[in-house]
């Protein structure tokens, strides 16, 4: 067989050197999680002696399981590798077993298959039933190994996972690494992220500690006001939807205060922070909703307008695409997703650093002040099931579509661009 030289650091190797079966590594970021997975990867693939068994890489998309994995795996292990598909993922090695890359959203991709061995990268991001009901099955008949690595995001079924494992130390390793225990990080850019940063955002994303993200999320002291600053920005909106009801003319809805509303957020965005010019809310059939955004996005110069993906943005799209036309004016429609995060968690990690470290700033304007004191509702009672949250929640998805980002092209652990504020 063909020799690879790997070289791992210490907490790397013990993860590598653990015999169990089943090895969960929760890590903070650029601790090299990544890398250690494409080295097990490699290995698991050349000690196979049957090729009807796969060795599987699985990310939460197809995407971020190429854009994360397949640079890595050519470079070290090009020696070995025999056949590279990318448009399929799939890496033939000299021995004739296959590395496939695969996403967690395409789950007909990994059924009927036999797996010898499985990298699970950032389950956090991913429903519970692609390991529980496709992944795990898929290595019964030949007792295969599974490591799952990731970054805590929240207590959700991954912090499960982990808490289950730890009850049967026979079988499941369970390994937690801070950031700084990566020999090769500086520590100077751990200790400038510390300054930036909440202090829930970098226990999670630098300690790997499972946060819970409630409790006193937002504070009065960090709400900050002035008019559009000078600096240099682009401008976002963020959409979240509601129902489309005719609230008014349904005697079966009697309150609309029980009620979610729709929220606009318009925010221009640069590398001193956002300046949330406005957040209209409010409940409107679709047409009229269609209408508001492209009305909102074309008087702001919005380019990119963010929807959350589901039967609301598809009910909405075709309106849109009315009105593009009859405007004359096409803004990209890009999807944002929930990332399967409990609301309270998402909300907080895109904003709560944010604010703290004053890089939202609301407009002042005498014009403004409706929609601020709603939103001033919102943001101190947040999370409350007696209040509401739209209009946090549509400033929160402006984290997913702004383009202002510190990006570490050598970190193969990250799957998008960095905020250093919140480390996400």
């Amino acid at each position: 067989m063909t020799a690879l030289n790997f070289d791992l650091h210490p907490g790397q190797m013990e993860v590598w050197s653990d015999p169990r079966r089943f090895r969960i590594v929760v890590a903070g970021r650029r601790w090299g999680k990544s890398r250690l997975a494409a080295y097990l990867l490699l290995q698991e693939a050349l000690l196979n002696t049957d090729p009807t068994k796969h060795v599987f890489y699985v990310a939460p998309t197809f995407q971020q399981a190429k854009d994360v994995m397949w640079a890595v795996l050519m470079e070290i292990g090009h020696g070995v590798i025999k056949t590279p598909r990318v448009n399929e993922g799939t890496l033939e090695l000299v021995n004739g077993t296959k590395i496939h890359l695969k996403g967690s959203d395409r789950p007909e991709t990994m059924r009927g298959v036999g797996l010898r061995f499985v990298v699970i990268d950032e389950y956090a991001d991913m429903k519970p039933d692609v390991w529980e009901m496709i992944l795990q099955p898929a290595l019964a008949d030949v007792r295969g190994k599974a490591v799952f690595i990731g970054t805590p995001k929240g207590r959700n079924h991954f912090w499960q996972l982990c808490e289950d494992g730890q009850t049967d130390p026979a079988l499941w390793g369970v390994f937690n690494f801070k950031s700084v225990t990566n020999p090769f990080l500086p520590a100077d850019e751990v200790e400038a992220a510390r300054k930036r940063m909440s202090s829930s955002g970098f226990r999670q994303e630098f300690e790997a500690t499972f946060e819970s993200g409630s409790g006193d999320i937002f504070k009065e002291e960090w709400l900050k006001y002035g008019p559009e600053p000078e600096w240099e920005g682009s401008w976002y909106m963020a959409v979240d939807l509601a129902g489309f009801e005719d609230v008014a003319k349904s005697s079966a809805l009697k309150s609309k205060s029980r009620l979610d509303n729709t929220a606009l957020a318009i925010v221009k965005v640069g590398r001193d922070g956002w300046w949330v010019k406005e957040i209209q809310v409010g409940r409107w059939d679709t047409r009229e909703t269609s209408l508001r955004i492209l009305r909102a996005a074309k008087s702001n110069g919005v380019r990119i307008i963010g929807i959350e993906k589901g039967s609301l943005k598809n009910a909405v799209m075709p309106y849109l695409t009315e009105q593009m036309q009859r405007l004359n004016f096409y803004p990209r429609i890009e999807t944002v997703t929930h990332g399967n995060q409990i609301k309270t968690e998402r909300v907080a990690w895109a904003l709560q650093g944010r604010m703290e470290h004053g890089r939202v700033v609301l407009n002042n304007a005498d014009d403004a002040a409706n929609w601020r004191m709603l939103f001033e509702d919102e943001y101190r009672n947040f999370p409350s099931k007696q209040v509401h949250d739209d209009m946090l929640d549509a400033l929160s998805y402006i984290d997913q579509i702004q383009q202002v980002s510190f990006v570490d092209f050598q970190d193969q652990d990250e799957y998008k661009p960095i905020d250093m504020t919140i480390g996400y």
